[in-house]
């Protein structure tokens, strides 16, 4: 009988995954995992995890299975913790869920449980694990959950073969009703626990006061930029160059072409894109590279379409006071304290070195909204490794680049330096730290920490 360690969060998913386990006959132990200790910033009382802690007890009293706990504090803290603060302290937006599986529930407490033999460890995430053959070896596929709106796959975009082929998903191809609706029928103390929030493992949390532990308060302007902004025309205009190039490169018909053809173009490849392309469309021969589109070379171009909007305070006007740039992300709104505004405004972007916010009025500001993302070479991940792209290639996916998130139709451009994602719509609030997880499809192949 092959044996299964659950992580039992204190959580209705957990629950349900341990019960579903032991009904198919696996040799479940529960592990409960301490990873917090400090309540500075909680909203949710003194110590959130002790109440789990007492729920996940009951769980495994409840199935009659063992039940154990471990103490990975000082491990969350060095590899997820910290991790936060230096990306907010550069003015990031960590994304501290997807950390915490890839340092501590899929790698820290796959060691720590080593104790137990066991032959794969199990959570109650909505997601699914397949496996293929290929080449005489298995490769493991990580899949999307069933219930669309719990799917939880992104939060797995950055783990291994490895680690995937140690995990167990039960509750992944269910919808999270019928989970309540097992829990209540099983009679399990989780039946009717609400779902947690916040930072995984922390909870709840007045994040400026969180910060506040490591990250200086510091008075700084919130400038306001107008919707007029000369950049944005620039960017517009190098969109609509891109746009150029999609239509130059069908030289036989006017087929509505997607990025594909003119992102292959920009790769430089070595193949020219009429031999490469699968929509058999040829580059015209005067269509040499960018530059008599834009005056840019490829890689300026891409550069262009990719990066952040930069700001200078001279852009705009000072509309009110902050208490340090690097408590705020971009798309938000509360928290700035700033009214007599028609609209309300939005962070467009943060200048940590000059402790600035940039903001503009309006849920649709151009200052919030990008063509298209960059993640450098080295903040490339693949899940799927037999599937990784070489340089110069492209490939049409489906990008996610926040939980919840409906997939988007993109092109993944690879290059020397690093993946070059261009969306066929505009993006609202890409954010620098966030993750972009790329899908074939209901299977998650890889991911990237956005530049």
């Amino acid at each position: 009988m092959p044996r299964v360690v659950v992580g039992l969060s204190g959580g209705v998913d957990s629950s349900v995954a341990a019960y579903l386990l032991k009904k198919e006959g696996y040799d479940v132990i529960a592990v409960f995992m301490i990873n917090w200790h400090d309540k500075t910033g909680t909203l949710e009382g003194d110590c959130p995890w002790k109440d789990d802690l007492i729920f996940a007890q009951l769980v495994a009293r409840k199935l009659q299975i063992p039940f154990y706990s471990v103490d990975l504090s000082k491990e969350y803290k060095k590899r997820v913790v910290d991790y936060m603060f230096n990306e907010y302290e550069k003015g990031h937006t960590p994304n501290p869920d997807v950390l915490c599986n890839r340092e501590i529930k899929f790698d820290e407490f796959l060691k720590v449980t080593r104790q137990f033999s066991p032959d794969f460890v199990a959570t109650g995430h909505y997601c699914r694990k397949a496996e293929i053959e290929k080449n005489g070896k298995t490769i493991y596929r990580l899949m999307a959950g069933k219930d669309q709106n719990k799917e939880q796959s992104y939060f797995l975009c950055q783990i291994s073969q490895t680690q995937l082929s140690k995990a167990i998903f039960p509750v992944g191809a269910i919808e999270k009703s019928r989970v309540r609706e097992i829990a209540t029928e099983q009679e399990l103390p989780t039946a009717d626990k609400k779902d947690s929030q916040g930072i995984c493992f922390i909870g709840k949390v007045d994040l400026p006061t969180f910060l506040q532990q490591r990250l200086e308060a510091k008075q700084g302007d919130v400038i306001e930029i107008p919707r007029r902004f000369k950049g944005y025309l620039d960017y517009g205009n190098t969109i609509s160059h891109f746009n150029d190039l999609i239509h130059l490169s069908d030289s036989n018909n006017s087929t509505n072409l997607t990025n594909s053809t003119a992102l292959a173009h920009l790769a430089d490849s070595a193949v020219p894109i009429h031999q490469s392309s699968s929509r058999n469309l040829r580059i015209p021969d005067h269509l040499g590279d960018t530059t008599f589109l834009t005056g840019m070379t490829n890689s300026e171009f891409l550069a262009a379409l990719t990066k952040p909007f930069e700001y200078h305070p001279d852009d705009g006007i000072v509309t009110g006071q902050h208490r340090g740039a690097h408590f705020f992300t971009i798309g938000q709104r509360k928290g700035l304290n700033v009214g007599g505004k028609k609209e309300p405004l939005f962070v467009i972007a943060t200048d940590t070195r000059h402790n600035i916010v940039y903001t503009g009025q309006g849920k649709d500001h151009p200052g919030l909204f990008r063509k298209g993302l960059f993640i450098s070479h080295d903040d490339i991940h693949w899940i799927r490794e037999d599937l990784a792209m070489e340089p110069g290639e492209s490939r049409d996916l489906l990008i996610r680049i926040r939980y919840r998130q409906p997939l988007q139709n993109a092109l993944l451009l690879l290059k020397e330096e690093g993946m070059y994602i261009i969306f066929d719509r505009m993006q609202r609030g890409i954010t620098q730290g966030q993750f972009a997880a790329w899908y074939d499809g209901e299977e998650l192949l890889g991911s990237g920490c956005i530049s």
